[in-house]
């Protein structure tokens, strides 16, 4: 079974579009599904015939990806997910825990998050979904993610990115990439609870001799 590396850099080279962010999602109980969603930065021309001029751009949807793989610690997904951001030039890696949605009082906005993490798309944009998901079990995963909550690792890479142009990183190589092995180690997980860990990957170049960085 592919890693998510090699899953992402297989999508990134079918596609040939810039990335600007991707969502890997997965519910709290092993060996269950995961979810792999990429959010490219491209835009498609929208006519009223094919001979006619352009009337509107409209994004690219974003690709939701259901793996497959067997997997008994949470730290061995999270790890995966590290090892991802790392060698696609993240500056970060934010490990977003959700608490279930099927409570009383939760906001409607935690169900449309979950709908999204997991690949179904909550809305169309001119009658066009806004995810292509190749998720054959979301129903299944919504409904475990409804009673147990769910874990989201979200990212900005930098390789083959939005993002390239912009970073300021010296743990880059050329390119904007990194090489193996990411230094971070994933922390625990304890599901029910709301909160966001951040793993910082990136390092801002020291500023020259003589100049003062920004306040």
């Amino acid at each position: 079974m592919k890693s998510f590396l090699e899953l992402i850099e297989d999508q990134l080279v079918a596609n040939r579009l810039p990335l600007a962010g991707v969502t890997i999602a997965a519910t709290p109980y092993a060996n269950t599904p995961v979810v792999v969603n990429l959010h490219w930065h491209a835009f498609v021309e929208v006519k009223l015939a094919p001979e006619s001029t352009v009337v509107a751009h409209q994004p690219v949807p974003s690709s939701a990806l259901q793996v497959n793989s067997l997997w008994e610690r949470f730290q061995d997904l999270e790890n995966e997910a590290l090892e991802a951001a790392w060698e696609l030039g993240a500056w970060d890696l934010a490990r977003v825990e959700a608490r279930p949605f099927a409570r009383p009082a939760a906001a409607h906005q935690e169900r449309i998050e979950c709908m999204t993490a997991f690949g179904v798309s909550p809305h169309d944009i001119d009658g066009e979904p806004v995810v292509v998901s190749e998720v054959p079990d979301a129903d299944d995963l919504l409904d475990v993610a409804a009673r147990a909550g769910y874990v989201c690792w979200q990212f900005r890479p930098v390789w083959c990115g939005l993002w390239k142009d912009v970073a300021q990183d010296e743990t880059l190589e050329k390119g904007g990439y990194r090489n193996p092995h990411c230094p971070v180690v994933g922390e625990s997980y304890l599901p029910g609870r709301a909160r966001t860990v951040v793993y910082q990957l990136g390092r801002a170049p020291a500023p020259e001799p003589g100049v003062v960085p920004n306040a």
